[in-house]
């Protein structure tokens, strides 16, 4: 390990923070200088931003390190989560491009916010100090509570804005106390002392007290029940693409967050927070599958499901294996893609006349355009976990993973929920391929967005019929987590 003293060397490993920031840096003041028409470029200005970002991190992973002071680790762990938050950067601008067209708003603002949250995401995956980490999460947090209510003139949008930001700031002070008793008690910020100095006081109801607090700062986040009530308001109202991003990257990165904090910070604490998530992953499996079956909106529906998603990761983390942890990261991977992919042809039926967010509005999709259809198609079928899609490796690892850590029956409750989702992402294909169309306006999506979807159905199909690299690159970057931590052995 590198030494924790602050090195100009340090530098080198912060590339991929200090090119992002560079670039969004860049982005606003080109917002700014660029005649008005050609603000269309700003897209393509960011999508490059994005991906230079991505070629100084891809070398970094031949190094475990920690630099600033021990405040921020250069691992395969932070690394695989930063591809994770960029991609799916990339791919929310594709998305946005025809849609904020549609919406005639002015496309700069809108990105410089979407890269911000991009370095908050990135932070909290790379964070072992609790100072650092809840400067990324609010980084995030602003971004997106802007991007909500981004459309000022769409009343939805204004309201989900302003429930997402009071229940933000409530749940945000319900960790910070949490992170304050951890403080009082360890006397150090940074996670892998806090494991040290408290290693014997396990029982302590103080620190009990505490552990739950940040598990349930963090359930928001994630939006697992019962802290969810937030996520149907706010995926319906906030833009199709932020919508997306957040129901992507911010999972992604609030789950990155919370594995740092609980095998870095707390590996002794295990038998409490694994209890815990236990029942948060039972409850929100169940509770956002059923209340999915009802949905007439799809963004609601989405909403749900993921909930139900945040119920099936938390499976990983109740393992608390080596494979437990990959399964977690292989998972979200996957979920970038189909998820994405679902919410960009929500976005492609965006239209002047027609917000595109009902069932009734993707009747007869198939015979409106084929291609949106089968795309759709794949993305249902994954998310329901059906081979040979991405969806259903992801949730075998899952799955397998509890069951070797002994946890079988939250692997059946895993896979009975997993049966009851099929029924509303069937439904989606009905209406698609066996409903009268109600709308017959042309569709032609903007070749962004065609590219988008194209790499949405790419993924999802190779990654459920060749996952090995995934798995690999997974499992390497899941044993760089906790190796300070051994109270928490990862085998």
């Amino acid at each position: 390990m590198m030494p924790a003293g602050f090195s100009p060397g340090d530098f080198a490993f912060l590339a991929p923070e200090l090119v992002l920031t560079a670039g969004l840096l860049v982005l606003l003041v080109a917002d700014v200088v660029l005649p008005r028409g050609r603000h269309g470029a700003l897209a393509w200005l960011a999508i490059a931003v994005l991906g230079l970002t991505g070629a100084v991190t891809v070398p970094l992973f031949a190094y475990t390190v920690t630099v600033a002071r021990g405040v921020v680790a250069v691992d395969g762990f932070a690394l695989f989560f930063k591809l994770v938050f960029l991609f799916a950067a990339a791919i929310t601008i594709l998305l946005s491009k025809q849609y904020l067209e549609v919406e005639a708003v002015k496309p700069g603002e809108y990105y410089f916010l979407v890269l911000c949250a991009t370095l908050g995401m990135m932070f909290m995956a790379a964070g072992l100090d609790l100072v650092t980490l809840f400067i990324g999460l609010e980084t995030m947090a602003v971004s997106f509570y802007v991007l909500t209510g981004f459309i000022r003139p769409n009343r939805r949008s204004n309201e989900a804005a302003i429930k997402y930001f009071v229940l933000g700031a409530f749940s945000l002070g319900i960790l910070l106390y949490g992170m304050s008793i951890i403080y009082g008690m360890a006397g150090t910020t940074k996670l892998r002392e806090i494991a040290v100095a408290l290693a014997n006081e396990g029982g302590s109801p103080a620190l009990r007290l505490a552990v739950i607090l940040v598990a349930c700062g963090m359930a928001f986040k994630i939006a697992a029940v019962p802290f969810h009530m937030w996520a149907p308001d706010v995926y319906e109202g906030a833009p199709t693409p932020v919508t997306a991003f957040l129901s992507v990257g911010s999972k992604a990165a609030s789950f990155a967050m919370l594995l740092r904090l609980m095998v870095e910070g707390l590996p002794f604490m295990a038998v409490d927070w694994r209890g815990l998530f236990y029942v948060l992953a039972v409850l929100s499996m169940t509770v956002g599958n059923v209340a999915a079956l009802t949905q007439g909106n799809v963004k609601r529906m989405l909403a749900y499901s993921s909930i139900a998603h945040a119920g099936y990761v938390l499976i990983g983390l109740v393992a608390g294996s080596a494979r437990g942890i990959t399964a977690t990261l292989v998972y979200l991977a996957i979920y970038a893609f189909m998820q994405l992919g679902a919410f960009g042809v929500l976005a492609m039926l965006r239209k002047q006349d027609v917000v595109g967010d009902e069932l009734k509005d993707l009747s007869g999709l198939f015979f409106r355009h084929p291609a949106s259809a089968l795309a759709m198609l794949v993305f249902m079928l994954s998310l329901g976990g059906i081979p040979p899609t991405a969806g259903f490796m992801g949730k075998f690892w899952l799955f397998s993973a509890a069951i070797e850590s002994g946890y079988v029956w939250l692997a059946v409750i895993g896979v009975l929920n997993s049966a009851v989702s099929l029924y509303y992402y069937v439904r989606v294909i009905v209406f698609m391929w066996m409903k009268e169309q109600v709308i017959t306006a042309p569709l032609a999506p903007a070749p962004a967005l065609a590219t988008a979807l194209a790499i949405a159905v790419a993924g999802t199909l190779v990654l459920g019929i060749y996952p090995s690299p995934l798995f690999e690159l997974a499992e390497a970057s899941a044993r760089t987590l906790g190796v300070a931590a051994p109270a928490l052995t990862l085998q």
